[in-house]
């Protein structure tokens, strides 16, 4: 009997073991979205989307604010994250320069994946990624929607994404980003402007920073429940799993 105890131990320390441990996305936000759009911000909707989907089951999402303590991304959560979420507007120069230097070392150095939304393009840490202006040629409210497009079909990012899907979008950003040349564009879309026009908009940016794997999606403006649609979720999901250090 003793014998069949100790077997059973030695198996379940070894099946211990065994199991993976699981991988950690940090979905920040600045606390500025509208509460009539998003209740508990955008991070939050993002985060619920993630742990929804089949495809994050070995992931913990860990939802992160500027408001809370270390503007949310303390050294023990920065280290630890394997992806790093980011949608910022209004409030980029909070940020503190400090937290930026250190988040530009876990993606050069450590291979940190890092994923930017939207307004972002002017968040601290991707300036300091993509080292340009990260201007577009014009911003206008001048939209209905925009059809968002699977450019790339064979990309991990556009993995089971409808080949085209329409989302709100009143927020226009034009081509050309002042970026670096992407790797990959896996996402392109069509502005459909109020009067009728419509207007060809890369979507979706893919780099490798140093050691580390990055994504920028363009749509995702504050006032459009476009985190809560699941082609959107799809894409979040997807995006989440490639960025992750290989």
């Amino acid at each position: 009997m003793k014998q069949i105890l100790m077997a059973a131990v030695v198996m379940g320390v070894a099946g211990t073991c065994l199991a993976a441990p699981k991988k950690t996305v940090v979905v920040w936000s600045e606390g500025t979205a509208p509460a009539n759009v998003y209740p508990n911000d955008i991070n939050t909707a993002i985060a619920e989307g993630l742990r929804a989907s089949e495809d994050m089951k070995d992931w913990d999402v860990v939802v992160a604010n500027l408001k809370d303590p270390d503007q949310g991304l303390p050294d023990a959560l920065l280290a630890k994250a394997d992806v790093l979420v980011w949608w910022g507007h209004k409030k980029h120069g909070a940020v503190k320069d400090e937290l930026v230097a250190k988040i530009e070392k876990r993606v050069k150095e450590e291979g940190m994946g890092f994923i930017a939304l939207h307004s972002a393009h002017f968040a601290k840490p991707n300036k300091v990624l993509m080292a340009t202006a990260c201007t577009f040629a014009a911003y206008v409210c001048d939209n209905k929607e925009t059809v968002i497009k699977a450019a790339a079909a064979d990309h991990p990012i556009t993995k089971g994404v409808a080949k085209e899907f329409t989302i709100e979008n009143e927020e226009r950003y034009s081509d050309p980003y002042a970026v670096p040349p992407a790797a990959a564009t896996p996402l392109g879309g069509t502005h459909i402007h109020k009067d009728g026009v419509k207007e060809e908009s890369t979507q979706g940016y893919c780099w490798t920073v140093g050691k580390g794997r990055y994504f920028y999606f363009q749509a995702g403006h504050e006032t459009n429940p476009i985190y809560f649609q699941p082609e959107i979720r799809k894409i979040m999901a997807n995006a989440v799993n490639w960025a992750a250090k290989p």
